[in-house]
């Protein structure tokens, strides 16, 4: 296998990632799909001199020890990647991710105005969640770049590894590896406020130490941007909560109140009539309700609700999102269903039948 040419071919077809297994040709995911090149199955061999082109020595001990690494490379005049190298049935297998050169910004991105008032906050968090795949890491980065257009920061990334590479503009950017410029997010994270940030962004929140450092990071007077594995807003609250001991989560619940500025959420969707996919966004933003909802864990559950009725904060709803998507036949019914968080409800929503006392879908 020419890893050069299947690399450009799957670039030049628009596709986001490139799975290699040992048994089957190359396999492209394009616009969420998987589709499997015309090429030669895969062999044992073709696998282990790939992986061995795109690690270093150190990788490849740390890889045999491990039996997986990620890490990130740059293939000159093609593009940047996130690579993970695993092993599946006593074969090595590799998994790659597109990182374009150039940040799309929020506009491109087919994102709301709200992210950059969310990404002008002077000190607070901000969470961007969604599955694997979603967009969660290209929003976080077109929000960081805006930054670094509009305003004179110091910003520092920690992240595992490397994805998208910034250049200083008005702001000055040091980004940090895990495993080359630090040993871990928790000892870059205890030492990061020795290091005069303004912002910080966590590439991922994985355990408590993480998040505890984030918040305090936070609570402190710092923006703090970061990722989480949650479907929506009410999830990433309840998942917070549920890293700490019962008797901690009253002080964490005070804690979010008082920092959290927003999470956005997002799914990413195929379209109606043509190639590509359309983000749908579900937007909440720390008002003085969901602040209040926050500290009540009875009234957390009304969380939701207040995210439908908070358009006036330019929050929306996933379903919101979806519903405006439909109506403006960007995406078909069965894919605007099948996203929805509430399918049976949005069916009634496109039929009509709404309770009179729900005021929150009027516009839609």
């Amino acid at each position: 296998m020419n890893l050069r040419n299947t690399i450009e071919k799957m670039v030049k077809q628009g596709a986001s990632d490139l799975h290699l297994k040992v048994g089957i040709p190359p396999v492209l995911r394009i616009d969420g799909d998987l589709k499997a090149m015309k090429e030669e199955p895969l062999t044992g061999d073709d696998l282990r001199k790939t992986a061995a082109s795109l690690m270093t020595r150190e990788q490849q001990d740390i890889f045999v020890r491990d039996k997986e690494i990620d890490f990130a490379i740059g293939i000159s005049g093609i593009a940047r990647f996130r690579v993970n190298v695993y092993l599946q049935r006593g074969s090595i297998a590799v998994a790659m991710r597109v990182i374009p050169h150039v940040h799309k910004t929020i506009e491109e991105l087919n994102l709301p105005d709200i992210l950059k008032e969310l990404s002008a906050k002077p000190r607070g968090i901000v969470l961007a969640t969604g599955t694997t795949g979603s967009g969660k890491s290209t929003t976080l980065a077109a929000m960081i770049d805006y930054i670094n257009e509009q305003f004179h920061k110091h910003i520092i990334t920690i992240e595992d590894p490397i994805e998208y590479l910034f250049k200083d503009k008005e702001s000055i950017i040091s980004q940090r590896e895990v495993g080359t410029d630090t040993k871990s997010f928790g000892n870059a994270l205890r030492h990061i406020l020795r290091q005069d940030p303004d912002v910080i962004f966590i590439g991922e929140i994985r355990d408590v130490e993480t998040m505890d450092i984030a918040l305090k990071a936070a609570d402190t007077g710092h923006m703090v941007f970061s990722t989480l594995h949650t479907l929506n807003a009410s999830e990433t609250i309840n998942r917070i909560i549920s890293f700490y001991p019962p008797y901690q989560q009253q002080h964490i619940r005070v804690l979010m109140a008082t920092t959290l500025v927003g999470v956005v959420s997002l799914r990413l969707l195929p379209l109606a009539n043509q190639d590509g996919r359309y983000p749908a966004v579900e937007i909440m933003v720390s008002t003085p309700t969901i602040r209040e909802y926050l500290l009540d864990p009875v009234k957390t559950l009304l969380i939701p609700q207040a995210i439908e009725e908070g358009a006036q904060y330019s929050m929306t709803s996933f379903d919101q999102s979806i519903m405006e998507l439909y109506k403006n036949k960007m995406i078909d019914l069965n894919t605007a269903i099948e996203n929805a968080t509430n399918p049976d409800e949005f069916r009634l929503k496109i039929k009509g039948i709404e309770s009179t006392s729900d005021r929150s879908w009027e516009g839609y």
